[in-house]
């Protein structure tokens, strides 16, 4: 709570590759995805194009999809969160 995860909105967009946030991100059960070992992929995912528009088509059927489908989601340590990449939505 309160903790400064970006500098600025386009740092948090733009960031230099390879950093990584210095605050923890918590998940819904309050779990820090950064160290937690049930998160090993720690990935944001987002549906998003580079450009931050929808990906249509990757975003895992509206989030509600799993299997085949695909959603986009960046690396937490690429320090560029709409820099996706294509990963299975079944991917844990």
């Amino acid at each position: 709570q309160g903790q400064l995860l970006a500098k600025s909105w386009s740092s948090l967009f733009e960031g230099r590759p390879g950093a990584t946030p210095g605050s923890p991100i918590y998940s819904f059960n309050g779990r820090n995805i950064l160290t937690d070992p049930l998160w090993s992929h720690r990935l944001a995912w987002h549906g998003s194009t580079a450009r931050g528009g929808h990906a249509r088509r990757r975003d895992c059927q509206g989030w509600r999809g799993s299997g085949a489908a695909e959603g986009m989601a960046t690396p937490l340590g690429q320090g560029r969160l709409l820099a996706g990449h294509r990963h299975n939505c079944s991917t844990p």
